[in-house]
């Protein structure tokens, strides 16, 4: 398992984007860009992602946290691309690194 942390921005039209909306559009995208995530076992399986903070609706931001756990090895910037390819106008994947978990 290998953690990838990143930081994003989220603004413009995406500021009114809710928590828990703005976790469904990340793991919307990485399913799309076929980023092999780590998938929990159990009653309601999900990906091992996450946000560092919640933001409040209507406020823009340059530097949020989020990680998420990989099954396997991939580089920051291969995730970097794939990802960013799936994001709406309005987040932008920021900054990749990568930590063996």
């Amino acid at each position: 398992m290998y953690r990838i942390n990143f930081v994003f921005a989220k603004k413009g039209a995406m500021k009114y984007i809710s928590h828990l909306d703005l976790m469904r559009l990340f793991t919307r995208a990485m399913r799309r860009a076929d980023l092999p995530m780590k998938i929990t076992e159990g009653f309601s399986p999900h990906p091992k992602f996450s946000i560092k903070r919640a933001l409040k609706l209507g406020l823009e931001s340059e530097n949020e946290e989020a990680s998420i756990v990989l099954k396997e090895r991939i580089s920051p910037e291969t995730f970097k691309d794939k990802l960013q390819q799936q994001l709406p106008e309005g987040i932008e994947i920021k900054g990749v690194s990568q930590f063996a978990s």
